[in-house]
């Protein structure tokens, strides 16, 4: 039986200190499960709540960081790019390049994801259904690449909250090989903490073990030393030193 598919990491770039006491977690994790593992952060979260919120260290520095991380610990990388211009310079480092929810529909920056080669992993928005991401995945092999990926990450049915239809995971496979569970996002509170974004870390494990009764091929998890000091998403984010035994109860 194959490994899921693992992704995980802070949710943006703080600091080299931070990716790499995450990646010497994910380089052990590995050694001692075999796992098929891909680290993931994001260089500028173009996405935050408020002006005055971090996003990260810019594409130029961010990307210098994520190679780094790359070239000492033999890691793959996860990175989400939000314009059509970051594909390429991204796609020279990361091996997948993520397209965050509220863009799954924009045609540009799916098509410039696509021509780098690289997988192109797709989260599905919050508003659509699994069934509406046939046509983000037509996009994509249409500018002739077959790597896609499609995430479950949620529904917002009303204000603050997200519910997740694990049917959109079946339903998704009807389209692609790899389907994701993107077990952090899922448990988010959209814009309810004040100008932030708020969430509950505890409901990760069992979105986990959901997914996993629904056919996940994979599972995304932002992951930190000190979540509740993180810059970004710290209420949804995973404490490190809880990730092993989320990561065991998926083999």
């Amino acid at each position: 039986m194959n490994k899921p598919i693992l992704i995980a990491g802070p949710c943006v770039i703080e600091s080299m200190d931070v990716l790499e006491t995450v990646a010497q977690e994910l380089v052990r994790l590995n050694q001692a499960y075999g796992l098929d593992i891909f680290f993931k952060a994001s260089f500028d979260k173009a996405n935050r709540t408020s002006i005055r919120s971090f996003r990260g260290p810019g594409m130029e520095k961010g990307l210098q960081m994520l190679a780094d991380i790359k070239a000492k610990y033999g890691l793959r990388i996860l990175t989400d790019i939000h314009e059509s211009h970051q594909a390429a310079p991204a796609g020279e480092v990361a091996d997948v390049l993520q397209i965050p929810a509220f863009l799954c529909r924009q045609t540009d920056l799916l098509v410039a994801a696509a021509k780098t080669g690289r997988i192109v992993n797709i989260k599905k928005a919050q508003f659509l259904s699994g069934l509406d991401m046939e046509f983000p995945v037509q996009k994509v092999r249409e500018s002739g690449n077959e790597q896609v990926w499609l995430t479950e990450r949620g529904n917002i049915y009303g204000y603050n909250n997200l519910v997740v239809d694990f049917r959109n995971i079946p339903d998704m496979h009807r389209f692609v090989q790899t389907v994701v569970m993107d077990c952090t996002h899922s448990v988010q509170r959209p814009g309810a903490a004040g100008g932030k974004t708020g969430g509950n870390r505890e409901f990760i494990p069992a979105m986990a073990l959901a997914a996993k009764a629904f056919g996940a091929d994979g599972y995304f998890f932002e992951v930190h030393p000190d979540p509740d000091n993180a810059l970004s998403d710290g209420p949804n984010m995973l404490k490190l030193s809880d990730f092993e035994n989320v990561v065991k109860s998926l083999l």
